[in-house]
Parts: C-alpha cells; structure tokens; sequence
C-alpha cells in the first residue's frame, strides 16, 4: 500500500484519498468507472458518463496544518477526543453537467503538497479524456501499486510518478 497524491495504491486497487475500511466513506477508481463506498454514499459512475472528475477541500500541507496535526494527536491519543479524520469532497462532473459530491478521507496526515494535489488533479482530468487514455493511465498505476514494495515513496518519487502517469510514458 503507498500513497501517490491524491491516491492511494493498495496492490492493484486505486482510492482517492484513504483506502476506507469497514462502513467509512470512500471512492474507488476501477476499469469500469468510479465507485462510491461507505455506509452513507453508494453508487457506481461508468467512465462514459464522468466528464469532469476532481477533489476539492483538500488539505494542504502548511506549518500551521503540521502543528494543527500535533494538537489532534495529543486530543485523540491524550484525551479521548478529535478522532474525526479530515476530508475531502470528490466531485463528479456527468454528461448534462450536473454535479455529484461524494467524501473521501485523506491519506495525509498533515496534508498534501501542494505539487501532488496539482499534479493529482491534472491526473484526473487526464482519466476524462477518453476510454483508451484511462484504461492505460488505471494500468500503470495498478501496475506500479502490484509492484511497489515498502510504503509510500518519498516526495520526489511521488511526483515523479505523477508527472509520469499524466504523460501517459508507461507503468
């Protein structure tokens, strides 16, 4: 498992945000389209009817968000409290234009820098451009996911990987 962006890669599964476990509210990116988990949001969007895909409200990393991600530590591990993870909104763009907002929970804890969420939103609008451009960027990022071995890889890794994905110069 490793976060990449926005994603996280679990073998060949592919989340935005966290890979949600139990009844949490997630989405999952397949071949076939995009896949709303959890108890609260259901449904499955084919590739054919998502014309716009993005994330908004994503937290990005700051000092203050790193020294914010300390106090909630001490609250949730010290004091019993503020175990509400932080989250996103997936927005789902279909082919009349209209508008269809699902939650995803972050996979960074302190946010993300503001490269990956660029670099993982142009991702997502690459994965809109067509059923070919898709099925081979999903591939490549499934078969990296099968591959890596030992969590996430560092910030230049990740981006590279990004920018790579984005140009579609293969897995």
């Amino acid at each position: 498992m490793a976060m990449v962006g926005l994603f996280w890669i679990a073998e060949g599964d592919i989340y935005l945000g966290a890979k949600p476990s139990g009844l949490a509210a997630g989405v999952r990116l397949t071949p076939e389209g995009v896949v709303a988990l959890g108890d609260r949001q259901s449904g499955v969007w084919p590739w054919e009817d998502v014309h716009g895909l993005a994330v908004d409200d994503v937290p990005v990393k700051s000092l203050k968000r790193h020294v914010g991600a300390a106090v909630d530590m001490v609250l949730t591990v010290g004091l019993g409290g503020g175990d509400e993870a932080p989250t996103m909104t997936v927005r789902i763009t279909g082919p009349e234009g209209e508008d269809t907002e699902l939650t995803a929970y972050t996979a960074a804890a302190v946010g993300y820098s503001q490269t990956e969420c660029d670099l993982s939103q142009d991702l997502l609008a690459r994965l809109t451009e067509g059923a070919g451009t898709l099925l081979t960027t999903l591939s490549a990022m499934s078969t990296w996911g099968r591959r890596h071995e030992g969590g996430t890889p560092r910030t230049a890794e990740r981006e590279a990987l990004l920018r790579e994905w984005i140009e579609g110069d293969g897995a």
